[in-house]
Order: structure tokens, then C-alpha cells, then sequence
């Protein structure tokens, strides 16, 4: 099959990993990927921001900005006509961003069937956290898109309800998770080698990956591990950066264990493996409602004992006391209290890792299944057509 894929993301962050992982799979199973996307993403090194875009976005007025975004859709929908023409793909797969109905119109004026892999309710996720100037024209362009795809691709099922709010038919949403890419994890030391190779040789390693944020709580985390005896052997090893990461460390400082805390900074893709297979007990705390995090699934592969909020899209994933801890993520002190269980409990702590691991063959939870899956809906679309 010869597959369109669309995307308009230029920074190399987790939402690459996204792309990238679902382009490698599709090609691995034969399928020829033609991208049409911003220069700029295939020139940048993981860890980049959308540098100049990233500027602007600071800088220029929002309702300037957001017009800016909105006139992008020209520069898009001449990409993909001439990428249509050139290549006559079969169908045409797209990740979703605002203000972005290229695609559709693309797909409408050639007739090809049409996948739309949505991450978030990015209308409502700017207008809570950024905010929104155009706020009219940015609900019009998320809701014509999600309608006129002929299927739409959430990766939760809390977040198919917001599409299906939006009028799209229950038929046309198909939740897809975020997956693993196995060949990452084949050569992730084991939890003893890791943790000598990072000098924690001896702890019990409580570990978090990614962008920190001063909502993810990893504070109330430092505060329980300030109250440990003299001879604690707890390590809080923090694989990223962000900007939560300067007030933590002057936390640990205040409290007398910044020799207990680790920040590694931006790790490459083929790094973190090898950091998380450290880890004992791994943090998954608080998340968006909606949202498939990333770091969740490299847990599950490399076999942690897992703690995580109890909420719908998290539970569409954990099951308590099975392949993880949960907590009430209402409880300012929920996150501190199931690390505690865990590493009080070393039998509950053995248990939910080796059901982790299980959890990823279990629920199919791979970038090649879900390659697989859209694959499987561009053919039903094709024989429909």
C-alpha cells in the first residue's frame, strides 16, 4: 500500500516518538510512507523545540500568531497536491493539529480514504493552558476536521468521548494506544547492571522519564524521602528535564538529600532504556485526562513496578494491584503513600513487574499492531470505496 502521511509537528519531543515509530512500523510491514511535514522536523535532534515557530508563538500576538498557523493550511495543501500528483498514494494518514484542514481538503478533492490519529482536544488543551484568541474559528477547525475523516484515531477512550462530542458518529472512532517498539528494549540491561552503570548500585531506585512539570508531584516525593533514616538507600532518578527541575533540585538541597536525588537532563531515544531498566519503582503521576503517555508503556516493557493516578484513561491501560499501584490522584499525598506501599512491599513490588511486562503481549500494546490496525482500516475503507 502506498500511504500519504501528513503531520505539521517540528519538535522532537515524545510526540515524535509517535510519528517516527508508527512510520518505521508501517514501512517494516511493506507499505511505502511518502511524509509531507515541515522541513525543519527531519533536521532537528531529539530533545528540540519548534525553534523559530517556537519563537514566534512567544512573541507575535496570539490572534496574529493563530491566523499565521490557519494560513500554514495553504503552504500544506499545496505540499500534499504535489506529493499526490507525484506519487499517486492509495490513502492518506495524518496526525492531527489545529487550525490545519489541509488534509481533508486534499482527501476530499482526490478521493482518498482518510485515517486522523488525534493526541488531544488540541482546541481545548491551548485555550485551558496557552490560550486561544480565535477561539471560534480554532472550534471550527478541530470539529470540521474530526468530522470529515472517514475514521477518526484517538488514543484513549476518554478522548474519543470529546471527539464524539463534537458529532462524530461512535463507527468512525477507533481507539489506537500508544505502543512500544520491542527492538528498543532487546538490549536493556537488567535492573542490576543498569543501576551499577549509573553508580546506584545498592538503591532502591524510584525513577520518573520525561518533561517535568511542578504538577507532576515528583515534590511530595523528595519530602517523603527527606523523612528516611540516615542509612535510606531510596534514589530518585529523574530521566529528562523541564522546568520543574531547578525547584526540585533546590528542594532536595533545602532538605539535605540533593546526594539522593538524580536529574540526567534530555536523554536521546536510544538512551532512556537503558537509564529506566534502573528503575525499581516507576513513576507514572499526575497526567491529563485524555492523554496515552509515552513513558507508561516503556515502563510496561521493561518490566517496572508501576505507580499511576486511578482515572479512566489510565485505567483503560493498569489494573490495581495487577500491573501497577494506583492512587487517588485527588490525594495531594495519593503519589507518596503507593511509592511507600511499594517499597515497603517488595513481594506487591515483584508482582506488579512481572505482570507489567506481561501487560505489553497481553493488550498488544506495539507501534507494529497499531500500524497493523490502520492498516486494516485503510482496507475496509478501500473495499467500501
Amino acid at each position: 500500500m502506498k500511504i500519504l502521511y501528513h503531520h505539521r509537528t517540528r519538535s522532537k519531543d515524545g510526540q515524535y516518538v509517535h510519528i517516527e515509530e508508527m512510520i518505521d512500523a508501517l514501512r517494516e510491514q511493506g507499505h511505502e510512507v511518502i511524509i509531507v511535514a515541515p522541513k525543519a522536523a527531519e533536521e532537528t535532534p531529539f530533545g528540540s523545540d519548534a525553534g523559530a515557530v517556537a519563537w514566534l508563538k512567544r512573541h507575535l500576538p496570539k490572534w496574529f500568531y493563530e491566523l499565521m498557523e490557519f494560513g500554514y493550511t495553504l503552504v500544506a495543501y499545496r505540499a500534499l497536491m504535489r506529493a499526490i500528483a507525484t506519487h499517486k498514494p492509495d490513502v492518506l494518514y495524518e496526525r492531527y493539529n489545529l487550525f490545519l484542514p489541509a488534509g481533508i481538503w486534499a482527501a476530499r478533492r482526490h478521493r482518498l480514504p482518510m485515517l486522523l490519529e488525534i493526541n488531544a482536544p488540541i482546541m481545548e488543551e491551548r485555550s485551558r493552558y496557552d490560550g486561544l484568541s480565535l477561539k471560534s474559528l480554532a472550534r471550527w477547525s478541530q470539529g470540521y476536521a474530526w468530522r470529515n475523516a472517514d475514521k477518526v484515531l484517538p488514543v484513549t477512550k476518554v478522548l474519543g468521548d470529546i471527539v464524539a462530542s463534537y458529532g462524530v458518529q461512535q463507527d468512525r472512532i477507533v481507539v489506537i494506544p500508544n505502543g512500544i517498539n520491542w527492538s528498543r528494549f532487546a538490549d536493556a540491561p537488567d535492573t542490576q547492571a543498569a543501576k551499577r552503570a549509573l553508580g546506584l548500585e545498592g538503591q532502591l531506585v524510584l525513577g520518573f522519564t520525561g518533561f517535568v512539570r511542578d504538577w507532576h508531584g515528583l515534590d511530595k516525593v523528595i519530602a517523603m524521602m527527606a523523612g528516611d533514616p540516615p542509612d535510606a538507600r531510596r534514589h530518585l532518578l529523574v530521566v529528562g528535564d523541564g522546568p520543574a527541575r531547578e525547584a526540585l533540585e533546590q528542594q532536595a538541597r533545602e532538605l539535605g538529600i540533593a546526594d539522593r536525588v538524580t536529574f540526567t537532563g534530555i536523554v536521546g531515544r536510544d538512551d532512556v532504556a537503558r537509564h529506566v531498566a534502573a528503575f525499581d519503582i516507576a513513576l507514572q503521576p499526575a497526567v491529563v485526562a485524555y492523554a496515552s503517555p509515552l513513558k507508561l508503556f516503556e515502563y510496561l516493557a521493561l518490566g517496572k513496578a508501576i505507580v499511576g493516578p486511578a482515572q479512566p484513561n489510565i485505567e483503560e491501560i493498569l489494573r490495581p494491584d495487577y500491573n501497577a499501584v494506583l492512587f487517588d490522584p485527588k490525594d495531594p499525598y495519593g503519589l507518596a503513600q503507593a511509592v511507600q506501599r511499594l517499597c515497603d512491599d517488595s513481594a506487591l513490588r515483584s508482582l506488579v513487574a512481572d505482570n507489567a511486562r506481561r501487560t505489553i503481549d497481553e493488550q498488544n500494546l506495539t507501534w507494529h499492531a497499531n500500524a497493523h490496525r490502520a492498516v486494516s482500516l485503510f482496507e475496509g475503507l478501500l473495499r467500501r470505496a
